[in-house]
C-alpha cells in the first residue's frame, strides 16, 4: 500500500504538466466573426488649406441719396421691404411743379414766335423781288434765334419734369431698409443720404487671407463654409490678391447663391494653403485614433483583417489623404474597426457601400 500511495504521488505532476500540455496545445478559443462594413482606398486631387474668417455680405447695399432738394413729406421705414422702384422717399415738389408750369407757358410762347418768324419769311420769299437782300436774312435770322429759343426752353423744361420725378426717390435694387439718415420735414440737400437699402437675397461671403495664399486661390474654385458647426459649399467669384502695408491680406469673395445666414453672419472660409496634388484617400471613418498613433483594419484574402498604422494628411470632403501605410485598392474597415483585433474573422455587410466612391477633384475639408 505505501507502494501505491508512492506512484500515485510521482504521476500527480506527470499528469497535471500533460493537461497543462494539452491545454496549451489546443491554442486561445476563436472568436465569433464580426460584422463590418468597408470601403476602398482610392486616389484623389488633394491640397493643403486652413480656415480664414470672413462674414456674409451683400453684393448691392447702398445709402440712397436724392438728387434734388426739397422737404422730406414722407419716408419708408426702417425694417421696411421694397422692391426695385419702389418709393424710399418724398419730398416737396410744389416749387419744382411750379416751374414746370411757368417753363410750359415760355415754351408756348416761343414756339409761338418761332411760327410767327416763319411765316414772316416765307412771305418775303414769295416777293423776294419787293423785298431788299437784308431784309430776308434779317427773316432768316429771326426764325432761327426764336427756334432756338424753343429749344432751349423746352430743355429747361424736360429737366423740370425730371426734377420733378426725382423728387419721389426710388429703390434702385430690392432690399430691406435697414438705417434713415432723415426724418419727415427735414430739408434734404442735393445728393444727400436718405436710406441704408440692403438686398439680403443676392448676398455671398467675403473674407480675407494672407497674401502669401493668393497664388493657390482662383475664380471657379469650390470652396467650403462653415457657421456654428453648418458647413455648406460655395465657389470662388472673385479674387483681390491686393493687400496694404499693415494688414497683409487679400480679399477673397465667394457666391452662396439663396441661403438663410443673415447678411453680417460671422463665418469660416476653407482656402488652399499649397499646391493640388494626387493622393490616395479614405473614408474619415476608417481612421482609429489612439494614442500616440493612428491605424486602420485592413481586409486580408483569407476573410480576417490586419492591423496598419498610418500617417495622415489634407481631408477632401469626408475622405483623408493617408501618406503612408495604406495604397490604392485596399480594402478598410470603415464601421467596427475599433472593435477588431488582428487576424479576426470578419463578414461584410455592404461590398459597395456609399463612403466606397470616387472623390470629386478639389481640396476641402
Amino acid at each position: 500500500m505505501m507502494l501505491g500511495l508512492r506512484i500515485a504521488r510521482w504521476l500527480a505532476p506527470v499528469a497535471a504538466a500533460a493537461a497543462v500540455s494539452s491545454a496549451l496545445g489546443a491554442g486561445p478559443a476563436q472568436s465569433a466573426p464580426v460584422t463590418v462594413e468597408v470601403a476602398t482606398a482610392r486616389t484623389a486631387h488633394v491640397a493643403p488649406h486652413t480656415w480664414i474668417p470672413g462674414s456674409i455680405v451683400s453684393r448691392d447695399d447702398a445709402r440712397i441719396a436724392g438728387i434734388v432738394a426739397g422737404r422730406v413729406v414722407w419716408i419708408a421705414e426702417v425694417g421696411q421691404r421694397v422692391s426695385a422702384g419702389a418709393a424710399l422717399a418724398r419730398l416737396d415738389d410744389t416749387v419744382v411743379a411750379l416751374r414746370v408750369a411757368d417753363l410750359q407757358a415760355q415754351v408756348e410762347r416761343a414756339q409761338s414766335q418761332a411760327q410767327l418768324s416763319h411765316n414772316q419769311l416765307e412771305r418775303f420769299q414769295s416777293a423776294a423781288k419787293i423785298y431788299p437782300v437784308s431784309q430776308l436774312d434779317e427773316a432768316r435770322t429771326q426764325l432761327e434765334m426764336a427756334q432756338h429759343d424753343v429749344a432751349r426752353l423746352t430743355a429747361q423744361l424736360n429737366q423740370a419734369k425730371y426734377e420733378t420725378e426725382q423728387s419721389v426717390i426710388r429703390a434702385p435694387f430690392p432690399g430691406v431698409v435697414t438705417e434713415r439718415f432723415a426724418q419727415r420735414g427735414e430739408y434734404l440737400q442735393v445728393g444727400a443720404s436718405v436710406v441704408r437699402l440692403v438686398n439680403t437675397e443676392d448676398v455671398e461671403a467675403r473674407a480675407t487671407a494672407a497674401l502669401a495664399f493668393a497664388g493657390n486661390v482662383k475664380p471657379g474654385q469650390a470652396a467650403s463654409l462653415r457657421v456654428a458647426g453648418e458647413e455648406r459649399r460655395g465657389t470662388v467669384r472673385a479674387v483681390v490678391p491686393v493687400g496694404d502695408d499693415h494688414s497683409r491680406q487679400f480679399e477673397i469673395r465667394v457666391a452662396l447663391g439663396k441661403t438663410r445666414w443673415p447678411v453680417g453672419t460671422a463665418l469660416e472660409v476653407s482656402v488652399a494653403t499649397g499646391a493640388d496634388r494626387t493622393a490616395v484617400v479614405v473614408p474619415r471613418d476608417a481612421i482609429v485614433i489612439r494614442q500616440p498613433h493612428s491605424y486602420v483594419m485592413r481586409v486580408v484574402q483569407n476573410g480576417t483583417v490586419e492591423r496598419r498604422e498610418v500617417e495622415s494628411g489634407s481631408a477632401v470632403d469626408d475622405l483623408v489623404e493617408i501618406r503612408t501605410g495604406v495604397s490604392a485598392g485596399d480594402r478598410l474597415v470603415v464601421r467596427g474597426a475599433e472593435r477588431l483585433e488582428p487576424g479576426q474573422q470578419i463578414i461584410i455587410t455592404d461590398p459597395h457601400p456609399a463612403a466606397d466612391r470616387t472623390p470629386p477633384r478639389g481640396g476641402e475639408g
